[in-house]
């Protein structure tokens, strides 16, 4: 776009992404690299959503889950473009991430757990992925704040974890440079629809924007976006989840990796403080923080690391993880002509937020999707329009 354009007199864009979170931003940042002009609109001002309350875990082989071999395949490939990725969002941003490669421990806190996470690590090892059975003293001398009895733990030392907040701010300040327009407390009210393409939307403020293509990433919103014909809203639920935000009174976090349980896993960041999260819910668009919610997560996170009984608590915060039938996330053509999906990421955001970005300006650009998420293409669940393209 050219410098001297008035950004506040546009009314058309080649790319509309309609949603401000990781993904939506990792689309917009990467279609406007490729020379598209772009508007992102969010309902929120500032953006927010499932992002503002994620932990940032990125742990595609800790997180590794039986009967899902394609969703494996698109954590491991987003992990391996993770380092690459928040090198180049970090030069361009000024900007840190929080990113850092800190490994995972995952520990079994009694028998029957020990029994269910060596199932896990039997697959792991069959499939040549980097993670290692360790009895507790050898847990211990890679944590030492861990609870005195468990039964044993696998070690990811690859795993990794970045600050979605962070992360976000890069984001935001990158696509400032690129000239790409964020309009936050923007609703969409109605698609703008031509026979079975759709060419805009109309906003909150009566307001219409006219688009080539329109990509959907409003995160658990996407699946009731009732400004879309029904038959074009993709089957995407909220999936409520609580986590908590801790430090220490002397501002070192009480473990150096990504530690978890069954039940709970625990994420520190650089600067001491520590994630605890995160419950699971089938709540609806309910979003409370819950007494219980809290207890729960406070009393796991006290079973692993006893030293969380004596840390601060800053923060408890509810997101909405955007579930899909079969939790693979849906990225491709969608069922209007024009509208593009990249949704549906339920636990796997801030993972799959590089990978997705890269995928959609290929699609917007080359009019096919990468191999790379070819399992994730909303085909599959029959949502695309069958007319020519």
């Amino acid at each position: 776009m050219p410098a001297e354009a008035n950004l506040s007199e546009r009314r058309s864009y080649d790319v509309m992404v309609v949603g401000a979170g990781a993904i939506g931003l990792c689309c917009a940042w990467r279609a406007s690299q490729r020379g598209a002009s772009v508007v992102v609109l969010d309902r929120a001002h500032p953006p927010a959503g499932a992002t503002r309350v994620a932990a940032g875990m990125l742990a595609p082989i800790g997180e590794l889950a039986f009967g899902e071999p394609d969703l494996l395949r698109m954590t491991l490939d987003a992990g391996e473009m993770y380092p690459g990725f928040v090198a180049e969002l970090e030069t361009a941003s000024e900007l840190g991430t929080g990113y850092v490669q800190c490994g995972a421990l995952h520990i079994a806190l009694d028998r029957d757990e020990a029994a269910e996470l060596r199932r896990v690590h039997d697959l792991q090892r069959a499939l040549g992925l980097g993670a290692e059975w360790l009895p507790p003293r050898r847990c211990r001398e890679l944590e030492p704040g861990l609870t005195p009895s468990f039964n044993g733990g696998v070690h990811a030392p690859a795993e990794a974890a970045v600050d979605p907040r962070r992360m976000t701010a890069a984001l935001l300040a990158v696509l400032a440079a690129e000239g790409v327009e964020l309009r936050g407390g923007v609703e969409v009210t109605e698609a703008l629809i031509d026979g079975e393409r759709i060419t805009g939307v109309r906003t909150n403020a009566d307001e219409e924007l006219a688009a080539g293509a329109v990509v959907l990433a409003s995160g658990a919103w996407s699946g009731s976006a009732s400004w879309l014909p029904e038959s074009a809203q993709p089957p995407v639920r909220p999936v409520k989840g609580q986590i908590l935000e801790l430090r220490a009174p002397d501002g070192q976090a009480p473990c150096e990796r990504i530690v978890a349980s069954e039940r709970v896993y625990l994420v520190p960041r650089p600067d001491g403080r520590l994630i605890a999260g995160a419950t699971t819910e089938e709540r609806g668009f309910d979003s409370t923080v819950t007494a219980g919610g809290v207890h729960e997560l406070l009393r796991e996170a006290y079973r692993l690391l006893p030293d969380v009984a004596e840390m601060e608590l800053l923060e408890s915060m509810a997101g909405l993880r955007p579930g899909t039938p079969d939790n693979l996330p849906l990225i491709g053509r969608g069922a209007l002509d024009g509208l593009i999906l990249a949704c549906g990421h339920y636990r796997n955001g801030i993972l799959l937020a590089p990978l997705s970005g890269e995928a959609v300006a290929e699609l917007l650009d080359h009019g096919e999707l990468p191999e790379s998420v070819a399992a994730a293409d909303p085909e599959r669940l029959s949502l695309t329009a069958g007319v020519a393209r």
